[in-house]
């Protein structure tokens, strides 16, 4: 089929997108106000940097739900989460993990007990940070009561599982402190990529004197105590959360940035025209369809790179219809992912067949189904064909509805995906929601079809393959269950030969291919406006860029704007 005319579907199929019928508007971001300093007139376009300062105005994507670690989910509160503290490790400037609140560690030889030697390190408001605040800490996030989407994720803990699920109390829990600045973690199975893990926000400790004396309240901006380079200070909804830098930091004298404001940026296009006019010195993200014409106009400023993230479609198994696995693959194959990639979003994105990225560490994905050879119009044969046995034709046409995020990519190849099934008799509706509210909707299993995305929490594919586990929970969007898949990832776990650990994971990734619960769309870049006044960006695989590592030349923040 000519370029022309599958660009002609895609028009046709958008007028439906924008349709009021289409757009989903809830209230549900106001439940995250009672955290929020009242909503004031909107800042000028640069807040004024105080003299001899360094200010840094960054774009964030999406508006935060959240500031407790134990709670946030998506890359865009973590990027502010990590400015303000810190775990046992911490990235370099490449995203690496290095020593953090703990100076070093060793492991026993079982690979079962690991033991972490803090430094001498305060809290924002003075008080010491102890083994104690990690105990109390990891306790809190496996808490039932806490309900943190990423408890799944601490599972390799002793007794982590069972007191998330509400069988055991918390002093099962397999963390002690043996003394102060002595932190120990019993482990269920080996976990190697625990350093990785501890840099993540599911293993920032939290204030224990401040938590257990305000409850939720901790985490509004005037009573936010916080252990990392920064302190949060202020959150606008809708316009910014500011940052300042924390002189109890222990490394404050490294720290170049005075000042740091995250602007929810969802409009990629929007956040554009703020970089080339001096607004913002960093947007997290470029409308994949500019870059080709950015890297002419303003090439200094692009940065794209490798990324461990897939966008991928969750089928709903409480749906009927998408109990079929006849009916999954049929969705699956029909989707026209190098049309996507190379003539939609053409930023480098690669068609994904498979569902984890290629790049992660110790691992080879299995190959791709059979299917991902054949031509588009074999593929939409053999879908017809299984649709026909599932039950579904003309007489009885499938009906769904994909449910997804109004960020840039997913508003450009959905209706690509309406059309490619629409060429198989699928009558497709698109929803499109704010991120946040549709990632909640996907949690509540308010859904048929999810547009999801997914990105590295650690280096590992276990951190892709876990999310189909059964006993993962709310992420396990599709709720897809399968015995044979949940011994496989049991079996990787307690497998301490790296070789063959891989080999069972590939082998679940190749069950989960199958069974088609889910359905791969395009592996990541990650890509970036980056001011060429900003020093210290590193592009890398993961996407980290911690502000304590970054500066702006010259005496201040203040950018000048281009045309």
């Amino acid at each position: 089929m000519m370029f022309t005319s599958r660009i002609e579907e895609v028009r046709r199929a958008r007028r439906n997108l924008f349709s009021p019928a289409a757009v989903v508007v809830t209230a549900a971001l106001a439940a995250g106000a009672l955290a929020l300093t009242a909503c004031a007139p909107r800042a000028p376009a640069r807040p004024d940097c105080p003299e001899g300062e360094v200010c840094l105005l960054l774009g964030n994507g999406s508006e935060a739900a959240t500031l407790d670690p134990h709670k946030a989910t998506g890359t865009w509160e973590s990027r502010i989460l990590s400015d303000a503290f810190m775990g046992l490790t911490q990235d370099d400037p490449s995203g690496k993990a290095i020593p953090g609140m703990a100076e070093s560690w060793e492991v026993s030889d079982d690979g079962l007990v690991w033991t972490f030697h803090l430094r001498d390190a305060v809290w924002s408001d003075g008080a010491p940070v102890t083994a104690d605040d990690f105990v109390f800490s990891l306790r809190r996030i496996l808490l039932p009561e806490t309900a943190s989407e990423y408890a799944s994720l601490l599972y390799f803990i002793e007794g982590a599982q069972a007191l998330n699920e509400g069988d055991a109390a918390p002093e099962a829990l397999g963390v002690r402190a043996v003394d102060d600045r002595t932190l120990e973690i019993q482990l269920v199975h080996p976990a190697p990529y625990l350093p990785e893990v501890a840099k993540h926000q599911t293993m920032f400790p939290v204030p224990k004197h401040v938590v257990e004396k305000l409850g939720e309240a901790w985490v509004r901006p005037e009573n936010i105590v916080s252990n990392g380079p920064y302190v949060i200070t202020e959150w606008r909804l809708g316009d910014y959360i500011k940052l300042v830098k924390n002189p109890r930091f222990f490394e404050a004298e490294t720290v170049c940035v005075d000042q740091v404001y995250y602007y929810p940026t969802t409009d990629a296009a929007s956040a554009e025209r703020r970089i080339r006019r001096g607004e913002l010195d960093i947007n997290f993200d470029i409308q994949s369809n500019r870059i080709g014409f950015l890297r002419e106009e303003i090439p200094e400023y692009v940065h794209t790179h490798t990324y461990l993230g897939v966008t991928y479609l969750a089928f709903n198994s409480n749906v009927p219809a998408l109990q079929d696995a006849r009916v999954r693959q049929a969705l699956t194959m029909t989707i026209d992912r190098k049309f996507i990639t190379e003539k939609l979003l053409r930023g480098g994105q690669q068609p994904a067949y498979t569902f984890v990225p290629p790049g992660v560490a110790n691992y080879e994905s299995p190959e791709p189904p059979e299917w991902a050879d054949w031509p588009l119009e074999r593929r939409k044969e053999e879908a017809r064909r299984l649709l026909a046995q599932a039950g579904y034709g003309p007489d009885n046409p499938l009906r769904l509805e994909i449910k997804h995020r109004n960020s840039p990519d997913p508003v450009l190849f959905m209706p690509v995906v309406q059309a490619d099934w629409k060429d198989i008799g699928v009558d497709l509706a698109l929803a499109q929601n704010e991120t946040q509210i549709a990632y909640a909707a996907y949690r509540a299993r308010d859904f048929e079809v999810a547009d999801a995305a997914w990105v590295a929490d650690y280096n590992d594919a276990m951190s892709f393959l876990y999310l189909n586990q059964s006993s993962t929970g709310s992420q396990n969007y599709g709720d897809y269950k399968n015995p044979a898949y949940d011994e496989l990832l049991r079996k990787a776990d307690n497998e301490p030969d790296p070789e063959i650990r891989a080999g069972y994971l590939a082998q679940a990734e190749r069950i989960v291919l199958h069974d088609a619960p889910i359905a791969p769309v395009y592996f990541y870049v990650n890509k970036a406006l980056v001011s060429p006044k900003i020093t210290g960006w590193v592009d890398n695989i993961i996407d980290h860029h911690r502000t304590r590592y970054l500066c702006v030349k010259g005496e201040s923040g203040a950018s000048e704007g281009i045309n």
